[in-house]
Parts: structure tokens; C-alpha cells; sequence
């Protein structure tokens, strides 16, 4: 499988078993240098983000999920985002690069519609790519997911979804949708 089909069928998959609706936030951290076999932040590649990116994004806008992309630690993990997902939150004033974002940001940047960046966002779902560290963008309480592949291209992926909190103790009774 190529990379934008591995990435396709990494997002359908974990799209369904996370159990994403319309107007969710999916976050994703992706390293195109770890998918190319590299160290992380050694060999950004925009060739290597776009294709990834095609896989990803066409699954989630399909379904009307907002995709989040993070950039890499020299933008503090920031967001980039379209600008209809995030209302009247507070945006910051940086366009990511190749070297300050990294690729994948940078892609997303050049994709979207509307795109802007944010410190953080709450997301319903998401993948990283890599070791990219995404969970400083889940909401509480995120759950891992398990997927039929654990690789794209070199890297590891790990995958999560979220789940409201249980609160109530033994005798609580808890919506089994939810879960």
C-alpha cells in the first residue's frame, strides 16, 4: 500500500471504532521523518506530508470531522486548524514552516480553507504519527484504540478517542453509547 492508502485506511478504521460524528475534532501529529525511517525532526519531507495528509484528510472531510494537525515543538505543538472548528477562540499569529512546524503543519496550512493556528484545542480523537506526543490536545479522558495496523511507513502510530468522564461512584448509571 502506498503511503496515502495506509494512511486512508488508518483513518477510516479509526474513525469507526472512535465512533466520530459530524463536527468532531480529530488532532493529528505526524513526524514525515520517522515515516521515511529517519529520527524525529531529523528529515522534515513535504512530499512525504502531502501524501499522508490526502489519505487523512479525505476520510475526515467525508464525515464532516474538522482535522487538527500539530506542529512540531518549535511552535510549542501548536494547531493548525480551519477556522470554522474553533469559534471564538483565541488565534496566534504564526504561518508554520517546513523547519518551525514542520511539514505535515505546513501542508495543512497550504490546504485549508480558512486555516489558522492555536495554542491548544480539545480533541474527540487522534492519531500520532511518530511519537509526536498529541495528548496535551485530547480531551479527558482519552481511551487508546487499537488498530489492524500499528505502522505508517517506519513509524508507529498510536491512536486514541475520548470518552466523557464517569462520575457517581457504585451506584451511577452510565449511558453505554458514551463508552
Amino acid at each position: 500500500m502506498t503511503l496515502k492508502e495506509t494512511a486512508r485506511a488508518i483513518t477510516e478504521e479509526l474513525s469507526v471504532k472512535a465512533k466520530l460524528k459530524k463536527g468532531d475534532i480529530f488532532v493529528l501529529g505526524c513526524s514525515t521523518s520517522e515515516i521515511a525511517g529517519k529520527t524525529i525532526g531529523t528529515d522534515s519531507n513535504e512530499n512525504v506530508a502531502k501524501e499522508v495528509f490526502d489519505g487523512i484528510y479525505g476520510v475526515l472531510k467525508a464525515k464532516g470531522v474538522y482535522l487538527a494537525v500539530q506542529c512540531c515543538e518549535h511552535l510549542n505543538r501548536a494547531i493548525v486548524i480551519e477556522r470554522s472548528a474553533i469559534g471564538s477562540a483565541d488565534t496566534v499569529n504564526v504561518v508554520p514552516q517546513k523547519k518551525a512546524g514542520g511539514s505535515m503543519a505546513t501542508v495543512a496550512y497550504s490546504e485549508f480553507n480558512d486555516p489558522v493556528v492555536v495554542e491548544k484545542i480539545r480533541a474527540d480523537a487522534g492519531l500520532d504519527i511518530g511519537g509526536t506526543l498529541i495528548g496535551m490536545h485530547l480531551k479527558e479522558v482519552a481511551v487508546p484504540v487499537r488498530l489492524s495496523l500499528s505502522k505508517l511507513g517506519e513509524a508507529n502510530i498510536v491512536c486514541a478517542r475520548t470518552r466523557p468522564k464517569f462520575i457517581g461512584g457504585a451506584r451511577a448509571v452510565y449511558d453505554q453509547n458514551l463508552l
